[in-house]
């Protein structure tokens, strides 16, 4: 049998993206971040305690291209880009849909998850700025593995600072960051002046992104020579994070794919982003995608779209960011412990959220029972145990696909497997013995 033209797509070296989209070109009346003691719009001098002049100066463009430096371009061959598109011919047969189901695998990466893309450019920036060390927090521990192998491409120390949850519950995250060679704490850590008011206050707490952000930036803050590196949420790291989906969009055009949805896990944004927003900028432009529906899957446990507020709010608990314009469900807000750790954050990018708000964008929430569940059936159809984060966008794939089924429609969905779950498989086994606990909001 003659392999299918769309079983698999792949992409050479030479299309790696050479540059890359910035959404902020394309969205109308943007809210800018502000300085919380004055109020006032924040200017670059503002951010120049934690970040270099050239990543402030990327987050406030409005250029709607940038180029990629031929170093990080280079580097991103380094983590297996590009990486494939790949339909999912298994789960559509076990589902028994009419629909067709593709996959961006972003699990293929050394790393394990889309986390490198950032990462490469952000360690490039900062060592060219003479940056010797750099601060970060990680939830689930994908993004802190990241920045901690870059790391030693540009010869910087890393701190990292994962939240105390996450840290408990999947201790092979610290031997493998340790073994990259950077330092990890679990915070709310005694490092900090920060992390010892949160300990000395909630002992128990099993801490929070925005808690981790913190302490992260306290420490960059108090050293010239140190600076913080972003996971997410920030205009940058959407930015870096766009050659996802440019390659998607040459793979599709390869294979004649037209997709009715496009489906990505949100948290603080980066995989959405770096998924949709090249497409979602041509849908704007009037350049194509114009039936697309673009659908971010966020946890129940830390809905910040589908129950938040969208106003200006610290991205961080201990106040040390600026303002910024986002859904958020409060910056003291501590999540629900759950295995997607990287998905539990109080907030939501600035440039996701003002997507949501014009309505350019929809978006649902599940129970991490729900997610598990999906990720089990993709596992047993297509052999890749997916990371809890990427169980979310599974799902909200899934649930299209039987939406299709029931309606005997014949739709093209596309979703983006944001990494692997081989360092999440205790919640797998609490999925299957029965053990796994609720994660909504409301328990």
């Amino acid at each position: 049998m003659a392999i299918p033209k769309d079983a698999r797509i792949n992409l050479s070296p030479e299309d790696i993206p050479k540059r890359w989209y910035n959404l902020a070109s394309d969205l109308p009346d943007l809210k800018p971040p502000l300085n919380p003691g004055t109020g006032e719009v924040a200017k670059p001098s503002d951010f120049e305690p934690i970040f270099c002049k050239e990543i402030i100066k990327q987050e406030g463009s409005t250029e709607r291209y940038i180029d990629i430096p031929e170093e990080v371009r280079d580097n991103l061959i380094y983590l297996n880009r590009p990486a494939p598109l790949q339909r999912a011919y298994r789960l559509e047969k076990a589902l028994k849909t009419p629909a067709k189901i593709y996959f961006k695998r972003e699990d293929m990466s050394p790393l394990g998850s889309h986390k490198g893309n950032t990462a490469l450019a952000q360690a490039y920036y900062n060592a060219e700025a003479g940056i010797h060390t750099l601060t970060t927090e990680t939830g689930a521990g994908q993004w802190g593995t990241a920045l901690a192998m870059v790391s030693n491409l540009y010869d910087l120390d890393t701190t990292v600072f994962m939240v105390k949850g996450s840290y408990m519950a999947k201790p092979l995250r610290k031997t493998i960051i340790n073994t990259y060679g950077a330092k990890i704490y679990a915070s709310p850590s005694e490092y900090t002046e920060f992390g010892k008011k949160v300990l000395k206050e909630h002992p128990e707490t099993s801490g929070s992104l925005g808690i981790a952000i913190s302490e992260a930036c306290e420490l960059a803050a108090k050293d010239p020579g140190t600076n913080y590196s972003l996971g997410s949420v920030l205009n940058h790291v959407m930015l870096h994070q766009t050659v996802i989906g440019q390659e998607t969009m040459q793979q599709m055009e390869i294979g004649e794919i037209t997709p009715d949805y496009v489906v990505a896990c949100t948290g603080g944004g980066s995989n959405f982003g770096g998924m949709v927003f090249p497409m979602l900028g041509k849908k704007i432009r009037g350049e194509g995608f114009k039936d697309t529906q673009f659908v971010a899957v966020e946890p129940k446990a830390a809905p910040s779209l589908t129950k938040g507020e969208f106003k200006y709010d610290f991205g961080d608990t201990g106040g040390f960011t600026p303002l910024l314009m986002m859904y958020t469900l409060g910056s003291e807000f501590i999540p629900n412990a759950i295995h997607a750790g990287g998905l539990r954050y109080h907030g939501m990018s600035p440039l996701v959220s003002a997507a949501y708000d014009s309505g350019m964008i929809s978006a649902r929430s599940y129970d991490q029972t729900a997610t598990f569940e999906a990720g089990l059936l993709f596992a047993r159809t297509e052999g890749i145990i997916p990371a809890p984060e990427s169980c979310h966008a599974l799902k909200g794939a899934i649930d299209l696909a039987l939406d299709a089924k029931a309606k005997h429609e014949e739709k093209t969905i596309v979703f983006c497997l944001s990494g692997h779950g081989l360092l999440d498989l205790y919640g797998y086994e609490q999925y299957m013995d029965g053990t796994l606990p609720s994660s909504d909001i409301e328990n």
